[in-house]
């Protein structure tokens, strides 16, 4: 009869594989569509910033500024979207398939972020 101590390392280890397997797949999506990560993360700040409630002291010392920022955010976003239009045709890419590539992306690391939970999972359940 196996120790509870032995258990608990093959279910550490089994956990650390499936984790290390799922970092590994999600490095590789990264290496092979940055521009679709960089993308994902100024969404979920975005998306995080605009979820943060701002208090009214925050709001009267901090409005001006914001509104000087925001003109300037939105010409350099404004340049940026541009100049990446013009870049994306060049290179013969439609809005669509960078749509596509970012959807594939995210529903790869969620996929491998799933498997790896439920290989661990079940490897706790089989060992216990």
């Amino acid at each position: 009869m196996p120790n509870t101590q032995t258990e608990a390392h093959g279910r550490l280890d089994d956990a650390k594989h499936a984790a290390t397997d799922a970092a590994r797949r999600t490095a590789d999506a990264v290496e092979s569509n940055p521009l679709a990560i960089v993308a994902g993360g100024i969404a979920i700040g975005a998306l995080a910033g605009a979820l943060i409630p701002r208090s009214a002291k925050e709001k009267e010392l901090l409005a001006p500024i914001g509104r000087s920022l925001g003109e300037r955010a939105r010409g350099a976003f404004a340049a940026a979207r541009e100049a990446g239009n013009g870049e994306l045709q060049n290179a013969g890419l439609s809005k669509d398939a960078a749509k596509d590539q970012v959807k594939s992306l995210f529903q790869g690391v969620l996929k491998a972020a799933t498997t790896a939970g439920s290989a661990a999972a079940k490897s706790a359940a089989n060992k216990g």
